[in-house]
């Protein structure tokens, strides 16, 4: 069984931490993220579903899950309402790759993260890098912290590039 614990930290929750999982499989990782955020008050997890296999999950207060039909789509969430967002096995897939990263850039809050998970084999981190640089994430890099997978984070910072 796969270990979680540094993926996690890279996830400092406080209470009202509100994180998007946009994922093709919701799975063990998905439940471990909100077991991290349960014992923050107010806290919030939003799945957005594209096509895959996923595990169950029942939605809640703390847990929304919306379903987005197919890789042309853009999933939904509001201006600057997440902290972080985790984009597991979509990137890559999805026909227009720079839409759903503006997209993420406008759903994070100033200073928010997001974490680019993808199968080691199917990953072009450089492509992933220069496309954050462009749309104007900072801090971007790669870190092999998951086995079979590579991670590239990157933060939207307040005032620079597209800013507010």
């Amino acid at each position: 069984m796969q270990s979680y614990e540094q993926f996690l930290e890279l996830i400092q929750p406080q209470p009202g931490f509100k994180v998007l999982d946009v994922t093709a499989h919701a799975d063990a990782l998905t439940e471990a993220v909100i077991a991290h955020l349960k014992p923050f008050r107010q806290h919030r997890m939003a799945l957005a579903l594209y096509p895959g296999e996923h595990q169950e999950f029942e939605t809640s207060e703390e847990l929304k899950i919306q379903e987005v039909p197919n890789y042309n789509l853009p999933f939904r969430a509001l201006p600057r309402d997440n902290d972080i967002v985790i984009i597991r096995d979509v990137f890559h897939k999805h026909t227009q790759a720079e839409r759903i990263l503006k997209s993420i850039y406008t759903t994070l809050a100033n200073t928010g993260d997001i974490i680019i998970v993808t199968k080691s084999e199917e990953a072009n981190v450089q492509e992933q890098l220069d496309i954050l640089e462009r749309l104007e994430f900072r801090s971007a890099n790669s870190i092999d912290i998951l086995d079979g997978y590579t991670l590239v984070v990157a933060k939207k910072m307040h005032m620079w590039g597209n800013g507010l």
